[in-house]
């Protein structure tokens, strides 16, 4: 299982208000978020407002963030909200393959069979277990990153370079979660670009993350979506040049075209490409 989307929106699960406002962002899948965004107070409350919510139709893919399984709060989050039948559940600071079957488990019970998306380097300990073990598991449906928490728990100062490049334990870490992501077959997601006020950043890193092979970026305000969006969906240039690499390459299974020589991985490549297409 893959997940299809670009953008994936952070939204707070106790606010309505956002909850509404996010039909027109046009995010291809918004995360209701039950941890990080939600205070300890407003746990409970947060888990009714979600899960009305979700029982009304939308046109977006609808996720659910649970707060962690160390937390004790995981179970409750996923009965409450099951029954709203998202698309989705976003597993936070995962630490292992057993992490994932064991929010498997909780899922089940609840009568749902949503594939979840876990958040896979949000500790030490995550990091390093990235690329120790084979990740696939039938209920996984997708990899993301993030850099906040892993700060903290490194005790890192800054997680960037002066030039907004990531420091190195970041950048390693993002690139072992995409690793593991491709490696299980399942979706790889970059992680959000938090300097809100900086549009042209966020375009330039979500180009690349799309160039590098990343099947989508989170976002953490309504305003990041369309740059999200566009950034990884293939250009007019690209759908015409991979059309042309698929017709030369009809007849045989090596071509020439524009001077280059073209093989089967760049006839895999120009699918990939017309298949993202359809999402102009």
């Amino acid at each position: 299982m893959m997940f299809p989307h670009r953008s994936y929106l952070f939204v707070p699960g106790d606010s309505a208000r956002k909850q509404e406002k996010s039909h027109g962002t046009g995010a291809d899948a918004i995360i209701l978020d039950l941890e990080d965004s939600v205070a300890a107070e407003s746990k409970d409350a947060a888990r009714q407002l979600t899960a009305e919510w979700l029982k009304a139709p939308a046109k977006m893919a609808r996720f659910v963030r649970i707060n962690a399984l160390s937390t004790g709060r995981a179970a409750d989050d996923i009965a409450a909200t099951a029954p709203g039948q998202p698309d989705g559940y976003v597993l936070p600071k995962c630490e292992s393959l057993a992490d994932i079957a064991e929010t498997a488990a909780l899922i089940a019970q609840a009568g749902s069979q949503a594939p979840i998306l876990i958040i896979a380097t949000e500790t030490v300990r995550a990091v390093r277990q990235l690329m120790r073990s084979d990740w696939a598991h039938p209920a996984l449906g997708g990899m993301a990153w993030g850099a906040e928490d892993l700060a903290a728990d490194l005790g890192a100062m800054s997680n960037r370079c002066d030039d907004g490049t990531w420091r190195a334990p970041f950048a390693m870490a993002r690139t072992c979660a995409f690793l593991a992501a491709k490696d299980a077959g399942v979706a790889a997601i970059d992680g959000p670009y938090t300097a809100l006020s900086d549009a042209s950043g966020l375009e330039r890193e979500s180009r690349a993350a799309f160039a590098e092979g990343f099947d989508g970026k989170l976002a953490i305000h309504p305003a990041q979506v369309p740059i999200i969006n566009a950034a990884f969906t293939p250009s007019a240039d690209q759908i015409d040049y991979a059309q042309r690499v698929v017709d030369a390459m009809a007849q045989s299974g090596v071509a020439s075209l524009d001077g280059q020589m073209l093989d089967q991985p760049h006839l895999v490549q120009a699918h990939k490409i017309l298949n993202l297409g359809t999402r102009r």
